[in-house]
Order: C-alpha cells, then structure tokens, then sequence
C-alpha cells in the first residue's frame, strides 16, 4: 500500500468514527479550565475536529482535564521529573516546543526553533529537572543535533549542541545520568519526502550527556529498517521500533531489544503478522516480561513475550496511537493505549482490559505523569 493510500485510509478511519462522538466544548475551543476534581495521570498531543491542535492532560481513563493549545501538530511530550512542567514537541519537521504548567494549564513563550534547525519530534529531561535534551537536524542535510536548553524559570534557554552522529535522529530517552539513548532514522528528507533511502544509515546512538561523545553504536543488517523510537526497560536493555522504507510486500521484523555491547536482536513474528502493522511501529513500552507496541498505519497493536521474543497477540485498534505504562496510585502497573478515534484501553499483563472512549483525538505518543502532580 503507498503512503498516500494510507494516509487516506486513516482519515476515512478517523473521519467515520469521530461521527459517532458528539464533541464536546472543549474539544472545539482547544482549551479548558482545569479540573481539580479529577488527578493528572496523563499527557499526549491530540487533533481537534476542527482543525486545531494541543497537549492534552487527562486523567487515569483518559478523560481530558485541560489542554494547552499548540500552533501545529504536536509530537512527543517531555515531563520535569517533579511532574510540575512539560514541554510539547512539534512534529517533524517542526519549528516549535511548547513549555506548560501540568498542574494549571497555563502556557509559557514558545521556544522556536533555530532558523536553520528542525525539531524531530521528541525530547528528555535529565533527572534534576534543569537540563532538556532534544532530537534536531540541520534543515538542508538532516545531520542529526541534540540540542541542550538550560531551563530558566519559565525558559528554555540552548546552551549547545551535540552532533556527529547520524542523520535524521527521532527519539531520545536517558538511559541513565551520563547517558543518553537515540534512535536515528537515517533519513534524509526535504520536508518529509525521503531523499536517501538506498543510502540511509540508521542505528541506535548512545551519547554522553556531558560532552556529546559517541559511546556506542549498533545497527540492524537491513539498512532500510528506520530506528525511531524507544523504550528503556527496568534492566538497562532498550527497546526500538523501526519504520520500513523497502517494499510494501516485505514482511520484516519492526521491533529490537539492545543490551550496552552486544548486538541488536529482533523480536520475532511471522511475515505476514509483521505486514500486519504496515511497516510503522509508532509507541512501545515495556510491563514485566512483556511489550506492547502500537501502529496507527496498521490499525493495530501488537504483544511480544520478551522472555522468548515471540509474538503471543495482535489486537485490531483503529489509529493506534500512544502507550504507556501507569505505576501510580498503588495500582497494579498496567499499560494505557490510545487511538486517534478517541478509545482508551487500560490492560494489565495478564491481559485483562477496560476500554473508554474519550471525546480526544490522540496523537502517536503518551508519557506518564510523575505522582507529585495532584
């Protein structure tokens, strides 16, 4: 199937299901008061039936307590470790972040991007709260840039920057304090049209967070397999996601798990579970023994058993979007996952599930709120 076609596909998917969903004011307004009633559990960035966009804070079932609206599609959601601040991350290639108040809504001056950079979509805190890494590139070549922004007050303020690392960078997680972990696509792309896919170079990346130094790189045979985005098990290990950029026929695995100086090893499915998931692997995180990884292409999640790497199910979710993994509240630990026609599923390991649907239209990714937020 070509992109265009799928693109086609998930509005008819998002269009027919948002008819049955009566939207509410605060879908149309893109904004809210808070709701003190209800406790911050969750982030994301949504779309509106209207055309407008935001990051939206929601509740443990996904009911929205307040937005802060956002001047373009949004991406991937960084929280300060004390749950107080957040910073909503254009989509690539993208000219903006978004620094907001979690507990009230209110938005700070929007920090734009470099005249010749792009934001990637993604972004972490380190573990004191004051320094944020992003995922940037340069606009004519795609060279990969970390930015590094000094947090001030209500600032985000660059202080330099690390590159050499690869082409097309899209997610970054910290691994650790003196480590980063980066998943690099490899593309180069003018806009979002791919320029270099016979020559693309894709890896997992792990920086220093002091110096930008390169401590280790690994990559995956098939140079067409796009590393994007990642997950940090309790371990160490990382898991990423790939996006395909070969042929639409080719059934290749779309998930690897990483342990610092050893090879990347696949997670295992047949050919055509994998073709299942349209060659896009969009939010994975890990629970116990177990993974969950969404496709909004394919409609789509997918649970591997880590222990053996194998595939044990494949749940049909119109525009899967985001997943996390809630350890709040004294709960069980159990994984949320979003869908673009506004569904929330709340599923434990053992596979129970409760499923809401919610009046937001969800974007790719969702981060948890740390429990110091009220």
């Amino acid at each position: 199937m070509q992109p265009m076609a799928i693109n086609n596909q998930r509005r008819k998917l998002l269009k027919s299901s948002l008819g049955a969903i009566t939207l509410s004011p605060w879908l149309t307004a893109c904004s809210s008061a808070p709701n003190s009633d209800k406790n911050a559990v969750l982030i994301s960035c949504s779309r509106t039936a209207n055309g407008h966009f935001g990051a939206v804070v929601a509740d443990n079932e996904g009911n929205p307590i307040h937005s802060v609206p956002l001047p373009a599609r949004g991406h991937g959601v960084a929280i300060t470790p004390n749950g107080e601040l957040a910073v909503a991350f254009a989509r690539r290639p993208g000219n903006y972040m978004q620094l907001f108040n979690i507990k009230t809504g209110v938005s700070y001056p929007i920090t734009p991007s470099m005249p010749n950079r792009y934001f990637y979509g993604h972004g972490v805190f380190s573990s004191d709260g004051l320094t944020l890494y992003t995922t940037e590139g340069e606009k004519e070549t795609s060279q990969g840039v970390i930015g590094v922004y000094q947090l001030q007050g209500t600032q985000l303020i660059k202080v330099k920057e690390f590159s050499g690392f690869g082409i097309g960078p899209h997610e970054v997680i910290r691994v650790d304090n003196m480590t980063l972990a980066i998943g690099v696509g490899g593309v180069h792309t003018k806009g979002r049209v791919p320029l270099n896919l016979e020559s693309m170079k894709p890896a997992l990346v792990y920086l220093s967070t002091s110096s930008g130094e390169v401590l280790e790189r690994v990559g995956l045979a098939d140079h067409k397999l796009s590393i994007r985005h990642l997950s940090l098990m309790d371990d160490g290990r990382v898991l990423c996601g790939q996006q395909y950029r070969g042929e639409p026929e080719d059934g290749v695995p779309l998930i690897a798990v990483h342990r610092r100086g050893e090879a990347l090893q696949q997670l295992n499915a047949e050919p055509e579970e994998w073709l299942r998931f349209n060659h896009y692997i969009a939010s994975i995180a890990v629970l116990g023994d177990h993974v969950v990884a969404t496709s909004p292409r394919g409609n789509c999640y997918g649970v591997w058993n880590l222990k053996n790497k194998q595939l044990i199910e494949i749940a049909s979710l119109a525009d899967a979007s985001g997943v996390v993994v809630n350890s709040r509240d004294n709960l069980l630990p159990q994984w949320h996952i979003s869908s673009g026609t506004g569904k929330v599923i709340t599923r434990s390991e053992n596979g129970e599930m409760v499923s809401h649907q919610t009046n937001v239209m969800w974007d790719n990714h969702w981060s948890q709120i740390p429990p110091t937020v009220i």
